[in-house]
């Protein structure tokens, strides 16, 4: 489970391809803080540590690394399968029992990928409209959260197939989005509570168990 708020930017350095899938290694200030098994949100898609390697003394200033698979069915759904090495991602640990939730509820598990249709520029803010699938349309509603490549943004616009969120300078200088132009494809989480509430109403009837109240006569 994640929040939403992005620890630090990440530099893809390579995709290494396995017997099914591909390992992504990625350059970070984060290695040295993370662990084997340990889960990582890498632009909103949760992922799980296989190895981690120290800076190269030799070379001053440079990140460690971190290592991940990706299986080929999250490559298909997501937007990792089209990643290269020098793109910049996203990159957020696991939540915290014990920290507050700045963000909303994210899970890491991307619903759908949409595509930049307008980067629109106001003053420091800057206004992102992104283009999503026909049938995410019933998980997204005017001021609800929504999670782009991981960030825990709100819907500020929403049309039939397109929404746009406002990024805030901080948000904008300490993420992927002002690597990114018009046409750039985007993970997409739309907000659990949303997902249950439309599941809700695709079992019809259902209205769950019953509890028998009545007192016992005997």
């Amino acid at each position: 489970m994640f929040n939403g708020l992005i620890e630090t930017r990440g530099t893809v350095t390579e995709l290494r391809p396995i017997p099914a899938g591909f390992r992504i290694v990625v350059e970070t200030p984060l290695s040295s803080d993370l662990t084997l098994g340990e889960s990582i949100a890498v632009n909103g898609v949760c992922l799980t540590v296989v190895q981690t390697e120290p800076r190269r003394e030799e070379v001053a200033g440079r990140s460690g690394t971190f290592y991940a698979d990706v299986s080929p069915e999250t490559a298909r759904i997501t937007g990792l399968g089209t990643l290269h090495a020098g793109n910049v991602v996203n990159l957020e640990r696991s939540m915290r029992a014990d920290t507050r939730v700045g963000g909303h509820f994210v899970q890491g598990h991307v619903d759908a990928t949409g595509q930049i249709a307008e980067i629109r520029h106001e003053a420091d803010f800057h206004w992102v409209t992104v283009a999503f699938p026909p049938a995410l349309a019933p998980l997204f509603v005017r001021k609800g959260s929504v999670a782009v490549d991981g960030i825990s943004l709100t819907v500020a616009g929403l049309e039939a197939e397109r929404l746009t969120v406002q990024i805030v300078p901080f948000t904008w200088e300490h993420t992927n989005l002002s690597y990114l132009d018009v046409g750039a494809t985007v993970n997409l989480e739309c907000d659990i509570i949303g997902k249950y509430v439309v599941r809700a109403l695709e079992v019809g009837d259902f209205a769950g168990p019953r509890l028998d109240l009545k007192e016992n006569d005997g």
